[in-house]
């Protein structure tokens, strides 16, 4: 087969993947016992860098998250700082990819490329938590 073909294949069972994995955290309905770390931004910021670690997939992540706020179970606040964790937590491809390439630790512009990376995204995000609320405001007035 052409590599066009399979391309469009693996595209669309991605896409498939992520539709029934949204409509299943839809699903999920009222988990009050979880509300203690999904009602609090900086628990969802580290949450999301480790769901995301563990995932290999900030797009996962942020189907995960946009799935919750749709339900009702995650408030805006929190899925902002969520999303944050997940950039940061993306970078850790990278490392992964740097370890692999390496043999070991990442060394010369393997080290570099992988510091800026995790870098920017970290000051990224220790730039913006502490405004979560804000931009959830912001973000709320934008989609009325």
């Amino acid at each position: 087969m052409n590599n066009y073909v399979y391309t469009a294949i693996g595209l669309v069972v991605f896409y498939i993947g992520l539709k029934m994995f949204s409509g299943g955290m839809k699903s999920m309905g009222n988990i009050d016992h979880l509300t203690w770390f999904l009602g609090n931004p900086i628990y969802m910021f580290f949450g999301s860098i480790a769901m995301t670690l563990a995932w290999q997939s900030s797009s996962l992540s942020t189907t995960a998250i946009i799935a919750l706020v749709a339900s009702g179970v995650l408030p805006l606040p929190a899925a902002v700082a969520a999303v944050l964790g997940a950039n940061v937590g993306t970078t850790g491809t990278i490392w992964l990819a740097g370890l692999l390439v390496s043999d070991g630790m990442p060394r010369g512009d393997t080290l570099r490329i992988a510091m800026i990376h995790t870098g920017v995204n970290l000051l990224m995000a220790i730039s913006l938590l502490p405004f979560v609320n804000y931009i959830a405001k912001f973000v709320g007035k934008v989609g009325q």
